[in-house]
């Protein structure tokens, strides 16, 4: 919407992100940590996107419970995305975070395949995510923020999808 707010959203999430991590080690268990990051961001990031992203950790964290093989995180990434759908409303397509989640969700699915390979399926994926991003700088906008601002001004990709595909890219550069 070009007044900052998910980049100052984002930066309250990183910080109280870093200041957990600093105060205690996170649960080693997927579910735990999911659930934690959870409540932490509903706790201390604030606005919509904290709301949404809180639920889908929580909806994210709920297969992981009794597995934690490939193929079940692509199920919770699926089970994250339909807890964002039922309750923020939006589908892929209205330049949300929903189209890089739902883009970087596609590639994942390889991890259900027999052999998959944890990094590079998670590098299609956010390679999937960043270009499903920058795709939304085209797209008239359906939800959230910015279906109230005018179309033409909306000349920058939107900022949710990116910093999704940003979450994501940091998350493979993690795990690399």
């Amino acid at each position: 919407a070009g007044d900052g707010d998910c980049g100052h959203t984002h930066a309250r999430a990183a910080q109280a992100i870093r200041e957990w991590v600093r105060a205690r080690p996170p649960p080693a268990v997927p579910a735990q940590l999911l659930s934690a990051l959870a409540d932490l961001l509903l706790e201390k990031m604030g606005g919509s996107s904290g709301v949404l992203y809180g639920l889908f950790l929580t909806a994210a964290a709920r297969p992981l419970l009794n597995r934690s093989d490939l193929p079940t995180w692509a199920d919770a990434m699926d089970a994250g995305i339909e807890a964002m759908q039922r309750y923020g409303g939006a589908a892929p397509g209205d330049r949300t975070m929903l189209d890089s989640l739902c883009a970087a969700a596609q590639a994942l699915h390889a991890l259900r395949s027999p052999g998959a390979d944890l990094l590079p399926v998670l590098t299609a994926a956010v390679e999937s995510a960043e270009a499903a991003a920058e795709a939304t700088r085209h797209m008239e906008a359906g939800a959230g923020r910015a279906s109230y601002i005018s179309s033409a001004k909306l000349l920058q990709p939107d900022p949710g999808a990116v910093a999704v595909a940003a979450v994501l890219r940091a998350v493979l550069e993690g795990l690399r």
